[in-house]
Formats: structure tokens, sequence, C-alpha cells
């Protein structure tokens, strides 16, 4: 019988979101429902270049809606493996699924630990009700 690993989901207070693959030390990273709702349509991103190291709380990129332009803040440290190359073309992507298809990047995790500094979903949801 194999164990499969544990996917674990955190949260920053400037409205990131991490998934984190202990089995591949990978964590996925874009912005919340709450964040693209806030920003309204979504006209351009932009994103890492992959092979970037970065600290947790360094600008990754951005987003710029009809609304407002917004920095984009990395919620872990590492190795940027892989971007999402369909925003260029479909930006809209992060309105329509910021949670599943607008993911901005994928990054190697050097400091898994720090998952254990960011909001759990139950957290999170709290720090966007309370304004």
């Amino acid at each position: 019988m194999s164990t499969r690993g544990v996917v674990t989901k955190r949260y920053t207070s400037d409205h990131e979101w991490v998934s984190y693959d202990s089995d591949t030390s990978v964590g996925t990273v874009s912005i919340t429902h709450y964040a693209q709702s806030a920003l309204g349509d979504v006209v351009f991103v932009e994103l890492p270049e992959v092979g970037t190291e970065i600290t947790q709380g360094d600008q990754i990129g951005a987003v710029e809606s009809v609304k407002a332009a917004s920095d984009i803040y990395a919620p872990v440290s590492g190795i940027v493996k892989e971007v999402n190359n369909a925003l260029g073309d479909q930006p809209g992507l992060l309105n329509k699924s910021p949670e599943g298809d607008g993911w901005l990047c994928k990054i190697q995790l050097t400091k898994p630990a720090e998952l254990e500094t960011l909001l759990t979903d139950k957290a999170y949801k709290e720090h966007c009700e309370s304004g």
C-alpha cells in the first residue's frame, strides 16, 4: 500500500494562497477568490521567471484590472519551477478560476516550515470578514 502525500492549502493576509504537495515539495500559488472579486476584471498578469529564487514576502508579479493594479507577493520561499503562460493570453482566468485554472506559478519550496506561518482556511475567512 503506497502512502499519498498531503496537500496543504494556506493563505496570506495579502490574499495569496499556496497549495503545497508534500510528495513533490511544490506549492501552487495564486490569488484568492476574494482578491479577484475586489480587483474586478483582470486585464494583465505579470508572472515571475522560471528559475527565479524567491524569499517569502518578495514581490513575484502583479495583476492589473480595470479598477486597480496589485502586486503579488511570494507566500513561501523557493525556486519558481513553472508559470501559467495561459494567463498571458487569457488574464480573465484569474477571475473565472482564481483557485483552479487561474494559478500563477509553481514554486519548489526551500523552507516548507514557512507554511505554518500562513493562515488556515478558517483564519483567512475570519481575516476577510474582519475587513
